[in-house]
């Protein structure tokens, strides 16, 4: 699945990133402790959380991670906007908690 079915299936709003919309997503991640997410992600997982700033960005380029979801109507700063495009990670945002957006993630990657 790419991304961007993700993203549709999901109905998340495109905030950045749209150049890595056809990545394959290999499983998701939920955390806000950036040194968790650094020291579990794997490459071309999509990373769940409620950080905005730019220092998330650097770690999904660290870890190769697919896209960002921010939860809880939380919207990106201008640094992490920046980020995303020059990393050419999507970042997407939703309205709903990390706990649903994880369980409808799992849902929709779990045959």
């Amino acid at each position: 699945m790419t991304v961007k079915e993700m993203a549709e299936a999901l109905n998340l709003r495109v905030f950045a990133g749209e150049e890595g919309l056809g990545k394959q997503v290999g499983g998701g991640y939920t955390s806000d402790l950036l040194s968790d997410v650094m020291g579990y992600a794997d490459t071309g997982m999509v990373w769940i959380t409620l950080q905005t700033h730019k220092n998330i960005m650097a770690i999904a380029s660290l870890k190769e991670l697919s896209a960002v979801i921010l939860v809880k109507g939380f919207e990106p700063d201008a640094d992490t906007l920046a980020l995303a495009r020059q990393e050419q990670i999507t970042l997407l945002g939703t309205s709903g908690q990390a706990f649903e957006t994880s369980g409808r993630l799992y849902r929709l990657l779990t045959p």
